[in-house]
């Protein structure tokens, strides 16, 4: 991660991020830009929420002066972006309690134990926090083979991977393999797929990737790594598959979780209420992005960066009144 670091132990920054999408990143770089420390959470292992999870290589149209752009290069961009501002990524943590000091700061604690103190809070977790959805079989092997996410190709150069799944994060994971892997068998349960009906036909007509339906993973086979892939197709019995690597792509449930003990104000019991400088009901916390509602809420990406910019710049006046609200323009910024 460029110009970032990560973090073990307590951390004291002026504005905690929960939520490491593209808003929160992008509100990473706000924070920076107007001179605040930052810190990011989000309980996944990679950067990017829900495109990197679900569709890093689906291209996306509706990002300002992009034609087009996939996920995956988008998130790298605002990586790139906040970087040269060195926030700290908090992965793989879920933040999980809140309580406000006796002086007005936020002191939130992280399923690992550790403490955030930082003067202002600003949530984009979009829809809450994602859980992946465990493969049945073969849960033994996660981290040795089994992977959820697939946020570095490295190690899938030249295996034998399997993908299950038929949604959007497993038909891209297999277009995005094929070229390295040794070779790619996508197992779906059912005959029909989730996922964008152009990106499917080019993996059902692609052929260097093999496609199993009305199937499912049975068990996985192996010693230190996966070895075999026990596969049964309905009606058909079943087939051992050879392979080193294995991507669950099955989905995700998500929820506000611990977030609904925080005292906050909520829309049908599912997002949080904030008024238009972005503020929810608690002093301090503020929020951005598809988690939020508002009269006349609209749930996109480019509204989530507008979103985002104005919770940070009304963050920097809560934790400095005397600050100005309105930022200057970045191209009065020497670089």
């Amino acid at each position: 991660m460029t110009g970032a670091s990560e973090a073990t132990g307590d951390t004291t920054v002026d504005i905690l991020i929960i939520g490491a999408g593209p808003v929160g990143l992008f509100g990473a770089y706000y924070a920076g830009a107007r001179g605040l420390s930052v810190a990011v959470v989000d309980s996944l292992s990679q950067l990017g929420g829900q495109i990197t999870a679900m569709y890093p290589e689906k291209e996306i149209y509706d990002i300002a002066g992009f034609p087009a752009v996939t996920g995956r290069r988008l998130v790298a961009d605002l990586v790139e972006q906040a970087g040269q501002y060195h926030p700290t990524y908090l992965l793989g943590r879920e933040a999980q309690t809140h309580e406000t000091s006796a002086d007005g700061r936020h002191l939130v604690g992280l399923s690992d134990g550790s403490i955030v103190d930082a003067g202002a809070v600003v949530i984009t977790g979009g829809i809450g926090t994602f859980t992946p959805r465990p493969l049945p079989a073969g849960e033994e092997f996660l981290g040795r083979g089994l992977d959820y996410f697939v946020p570095d190709s490295t190690p899938f150069h030249d295996a034998n991977v399997v993908v299950v799944g038929g949604g959007d994060s497993a038909v891209d994971w297999c277009l995005m393999l094929t070229p390295i892997a040794r070779s790619v068998t996508l197992v779906h349960r059912r005959d029909k797929f989730r996922a964008h009906q152009a990106s499917v036909d080019k993996v059902l007509t692609h052929p260097e990737i093999s496609v199993m339906i009305n199937a499912q993973v049975a068990g996985l086979e192996g010693g230190v790594g996966i070895e075999k892939a026990v596969v049964e197709t309905k009606g058909e019995g079943t087939t051992v598959l050879e392979c080193e690597r294995v991507v669950a792509a099955l989905g995700f449930t998500a929820n506000l979780g611990p977030l609904r003990d925080w005292g906050l104000a909520l829309h049908d019991n599912r997002h949080l209420v904030v008024d238009s400088a972005m503020r929810t009901n608690v002093p301090g916390v503020f929020s951005a992005g598809d988690i939020t509602d508002y009269d006349g809420k609209v749930r996109l990406i480019a509204v989530g960066f507008g979103e985002v910019a104005t919770a940070v710049n009304n963050a920097a006046v809560h934790l400095d009144p005397d600050a100005m609200l309105f930022p200057g323009h970045s191209t009065d910024n020497p670089h």
